[in-house]
């Protein structure tokens, strides 16, 4: 193994990338950059039955949206290429038969309907059926353990089926070390003797992903607790290999928002918000599933969120710059324990996120959003709205309804604050509005203020009784910035005419 530090995130395209997927990529990407070491991505692809043309595309654009691409990988400097194991194949074949050649795994050729038996068995004698050394050498199994090398070569011959189990070691306490979760000991009776490689030439997950991790010089694997009852075999392999082992890392588990259970795939779609970074389209069935930068989040929002799901920095602070994570990265601060995924937390990152973008950023964002409205505007008087309104906006796309007011007049008006603001003298306090509004000569904010305020305050009236009306009169609602902000901003005709308009309609 080498001395730098290389990490690897290894999916299976067998669909879009779950959010918890796109974490384990983070937390090895800000170890590799911690450390000025190497992100590889690898395809786990040797399960061809759940295969996905397009998922190892979205999985490589969705590192891209995130800001955290891979070093290495399938057509990026392929130093110890091939990246996907569909293509390394051949390659695991001579390390099953060196493990067979050494005595640390066997042939076996039970039958699908065997192993079910023995199982069913078992089951109705209260017991559970494990295949390992408690059965192997005992002869109801079918093994290279208790057959002749000569049966054993003409079964193969033959064409039988078979499989390459591990035979793990009898009698042993294995003492583990996780960076995450400290000392792990394990009694080798409890383990079965895993499948790592079939008649058909495939490599099961665990074979193949010792073998590449080996040759690729992978000198850490953080990876999700769902392998973490993986890391006896893993850790048996290498010994059997003679192997140095990297460390393991096993993050912990995203849970949904009530606290139990793993966030799954399909718990977005149930509870309402996104669980993939990208929208994804099965190119099979058609159906498109929601993904956070569709729904407007920013990717840089997304990935702080991410990041402090299972790991925190040891302070109160909670925005970090990509840089800023690199920086705090430590795998001994990720927690055991599972992370409660949280959605209206991640929309507040979303908003801090937006309003620490600079007006010009978002006036640019806007834009497009305002000529889909049809509305044409100058960018600076579009910008001047951005300010105005982007404190109370969550996403770019809230801006609309947020702001449409100053594009367009109200085409309807709000009904409850229409029937609690607009009494039967409303009408005529607003007409003698308009004759103030018409008397003001230089439309300032300042002029305004000084006007409206003086005239209500010489008729004794509450300031409610005028300052409601006209903001529902301007804005259609009782919503939006300061009313002497929106007035100078669409200007005294404009003003007049919405009020005229309210009265026209709500009069």
């Amino acid at each position: 193994m080498s001395d730098n530090v290389r990490v690897r995130f290894a999916p299976s395209p067998t669909g879009p990338l779950h959010m918890g997927g796109v974490r384990t990529a983070l937390f090895n990407y800000l170890f590799a950059k911690k450390h000025n070491g190497t992100f590889v991505l690898r395809i786990e692809d040797t399960d061809q039955t759940r295969y996905v043309a397009n998922a190892e595309q979205y999985i490589v654009d969705a590192l891209e949206w995130c800001n955290i691409p891979f070093d290495e990988g399938p057509g990026k400097n392929e130093k110890f290429g091939p990246y996907r194991q569909s293509e390394r194949k051949d390659l695991y074949k001579q390390y099953a038969e060196e493990l067979l050649a050494n005595g640390w795994a066997y042939y076996a050729f039970d039958t699908a309907e065997q192993l079910d038996a023995h199982r069913k068995d078992h089951e109705a004698n209260g017991k559970t059926f494990i295949y390992n050394w408690h059965n192997r050498e005992k002869g109801r199994l079918v093994n290279s353990l208790v057959l002749s090398e000569e049966e054993v070569q003409q079964k193969i011959a033959a064409g039988e089926k078979y499989v390459v189990r591990f035979k793990t070691p009898q009698d042993q306490t294995l003492i583990l070390e996780d960076e995450v979760r400290g000392t792990i000991k394990i009694d080798t009776n409890t383990l079965d003797d895993k499948i790592l490689f079939k008649s058909d030439g495939m490599p099961t997950y665990h074979l193949a992903n010792i073998v590449d991790d080996h040759l690729m010089e992978i000198s850490h694997v953080i990876r999700g607790e769902e392998w973490l009852p993986s890391l006896p075999l893993h850790s048996l392999l290498y010994t059997a290999f003679g192997w140095e082992s990297p460390k393991f890392a096993h993050l912990p588990l995203i849970l949904k928002p009530v606290g139990k259970g793993k966030l799954g795939k399909r718990d977005g779609d149930k509870l309402g918000f996104p669980v993939f970074p990208l929208e994804y389209t099965n190119e099979e069935t058609g159906n498109v599933t929601r993904g956070y930068k569709e729904d407007g989040y920013f990717s840089d929002a997304f990935v702080n969120m991410l990041a402090l799901l299972g790991w925190n920095p040891g302070t109160e602070q909670e925005l970090f710059s990509l840089e800023a994570l690199v920086e705090a990265f430590d795998l001994a601060r990720v927690s055991k324990s599972g992370a409660k995924f949280s959605p209206d937390k991640t929309k507040w990152f979303n908003q801090q996120y937006l309003q620490q973008k600079t007006d010009n950023e978002l006036v640019e964002l806007y834009l497009p959003i305002l000529e889909n409205q049809g509305v044409t505007t100058d960018k600076d008087f579009a910008e001047k709205v951005v300010a105005l309104i982007k404190e109370r906006a969550v996403f770019v796309q809230d801006f609309w309804d947020l702001s449409s007011f100053f594009f367009q007049d109200p085409i309807e008006y709000d009904p409850k604050a229409a029937k609690k603001q607009w009494k039967e003298t409303t009408g005529e306090l607003m007409t003698e509005l308009v004759t103030v509004i018409e008397g003001i000569e230089e439309f300032s904010i300042e002029n305004a203020q000084t006007e409206i305020k003086g005239w209500i305050t010489s008729k004794e009236i509450g300031f409610g009784k005028v300052m409601q009306p006209l903001r529902l009169s301007l804005v259609g609602k009782l919503a939006g910035p300061d009313l002497f902000e929106i007035m100078t901003m669409v200007g005294k005709e404009t003003t007049i005419k919405r009020i005229q308009n309210a009265i026209t309609n709500l009069g």
